[in-house]
């Protein structure tokens, strides 16, 4: 059987989703989840609980088997601390250094 892995590339304003199967960099967009109400704190941490579920709900679905997270530094703990306990399980590589949060700029 061959691993589904999802790729979270987020931060306060934009989440997207890619997978790949196995080894293969051949990403696919899966999701593309946008905060409406970007501009305050409580919104930050009510995306993060959407962005959560809706990884919590695909989880059980089993719609991807690994979770890599590429996560801008002041949206990656709110963001985990929302996962439940058997999506952070997946989780198996994370990058949340200040090159992520250039990502504003491509989404």
């Amino acid at each position: 059987m061959t691993a589904i892995t999802w790729v979270l590339a987020a931060d306060g304003n934009r989440a997207l989703i890619f997978e790949t199967r196995g080894l293969k960099v051949d990403l696919q967009q899966v999701e593309d989840i946008r905060n409406p109400a970007s501009r305050m704190l409580e919104s930050s941490e009510k995306f993060a609980r959407t962005i959560a579920n809706f990884l919590d709900r695909s989880h059980v679905q089993h719609r991807f088997d690994r979770l890599k997270l590429a996560v801008d530094p002041g949206f990656v703990g709110v963001l985990r601390e929302c996962l439940n306990t058997e999506t952070r399980e997946l989780l198996y590589e994370e990058s949340s250094n200040s090159n992520a949060s250039g990502m504003r700029r491509t989404l």
